[in-house]
């Protein structure tokens, strides 16, 4: 009996899937389990295994077209079975898609495949000074690599990509640029293409899905922020000190933040907790979520039970879940049930910024660079290394005096990091 292959629903908030390879070709022999093709989530990429043993008689998706969540993508049979009614009844798996406004868009064949307009009037400077692609040739870039490459001058259809499907990311960008790669020069004003006016991007799962997530979170939410700054010079000399023991205790501030906001949330349930409509649900446990930017969009990973791991745990954990995020290798367990989240965009030097809520979570802490500022000690002018946090609350589940509880606990701890150590 044929064994219908369907596009399943491999995270818990996937509603269409992006048919990035296939891994089995029509007439190979296939058992259940066998990985038949990769398919881009709106987290990760993930395997879609057989249901059954046969051939596989016919792939009815091709490489980079999205489907529906449930649309037959292929079939598995006997060599000699028929199966030509079963594919009529299915109407080849092919659904008719709905209108450009809804979640259900098909992303177009090349994820990140350029469709360029020509109606551009003559003498209209081109919107990018990175050449297309040539005819038939497909540019898979991410559209951070993109830029990267633009700002550092770099001919993108020379670096050689190494991420899915031959894709350029951004390491690849960052390491061809360190090799001193083929470089562009700003085109002069006559050596333009003055054909194209704009380029567009088709929408990856993981963008769809930031989408409509905060957007269900920056209207509905009635949120409201509060900012604090925090003194870093004892964790800063805690780091240095673990540092000279090795690289077993080797940690990051990044990482003493993330322990010190796991510990006071074990403290403060009350911000602990999801928002569900009809009730709030404080957790006993501390699942904490870390923002991790990708080239495809932004995606959280989660530590579970952040405040019971040692500061060393973390780092590790930390590092690990970084790589599988970047490199789109989560799997659904490992993205799913934080409690509370917190992004960091200190690293590249941003000050202070508010950051959205993840519903049905109630509040998420968005951290700044440290940055070492001039302030009065005990009537004497120091030079302090300090960093600036601002909380985003829910307002239905948070009221101002249980956020501002929150940072206090958070501020005794950073700026006494010993009591995160044990």
């Amino acid at each position: 009996m044929a064994t219908k292959v369907f596009m399943e629903a491999l995270s818990p908030t996937m509603e269409e899937g992006r048919l990035v390879k296939w891994m089995k070709n029509e007439g190979d022999a296939i058992k259940s389990g066998d990985a038949l093709a990769e398919v881009e989530t709106d987290k990760a990429i993930m395997e879609l295994v057989a249901r059954g043993d046969g051939v596989l008689r016919k792939r009815l998706v091709a490489e980079g077209e999205s489907r529906l969540v449930g649309t037959l993508v292929g079939v598995i049979a006997a060599k000699d079975e028929n199966i030509d009614a079963l594919l009529s009844l299915e109407g080849g798996g092919r659904r008719e898609e709905k209108p450009a406004t809804s979640a259900a868009v098909a992303a177009a064949p090349a994820q990140q495949t350029a469709s360029v307009s020509r109606t551009q009037p003559s003498g209209s400077p081109p919107s990018s000074l990175l050449p297309p692609p040539s005819a038939g040739q497909r540019m898979r870039s991410s559209p951070l690599a993109r830029r990267m490459a633009s700002e550092r001058g770099l001919d993108i259809s020379g670096v050689q990509g190494s991420g899915p499907g031959g894709r350029i990311i951004i390491r690849d960008i960052e390491s061809t640029a360190a090799h001193g790669g083929a470089r562009i020069s700003a085109p002069s004003h006559e050596s333009r293409d003055t054909s194209h006016d704009f380029v567009d991007f088709p929408l990856t799962q993981i963008r769809k899905t930031i989408a409509r997530r905060l957007g269900e979170s920056i209207g509905p939410v009635p949120t409201f922020y509060l900012t604090a700054a925090f003194d870093l010079t004892r964790a800063v000399e805690m780091r240095t000190a673990m540092l000279e023991l090795g690289d077993e205790f080797k940690v990051s501030i990044n990482d003493i933040l993330l322990k010190a906001v796991a510990t006071a949330l074990a403290q403060h349930p009350e911000v602990n907790a999801h928002w569900l409509g009809d009730k709030i649900r404080q957790h006993h446990r501390v699942h904490l979520g870390m923002a991790v930017a990708t080239d495809d969009g932004l995606i959280v990973p989660v530590i579970f039970d952040a405040d019971q791991k040692r500061l060393s745990e973390i780092s590790h954990e930390t590092k690990e879940l970084a790589k599988l995020a970047r490199e789109r290798k989560l799997k659904p367990e490992q993205y799913s049930g934080s409690t509370f989240s917190v992004s960091n965009l200190g690293m590249i030097q941003i000050e202070q910024f508010t950051a959205i809520i993840n519903p049905p979570e109630v509040g998420i802490l968005a951290v700044g660079a440290a940055e070492d500022v001039p302030v009065v000690v005990a009537g004497e002018l120091k030079n302090q290394k300090r960093l600036r946090v601002t909380m985003s609350c829910d307002h239905r589940a948070v009221d101002g005096a249980v956020g501002a509880r929150f940072l206090v606990t958070l501020r005794r701890l950073i700026e006494n990091p010993l009591m995160l150590v044990y």
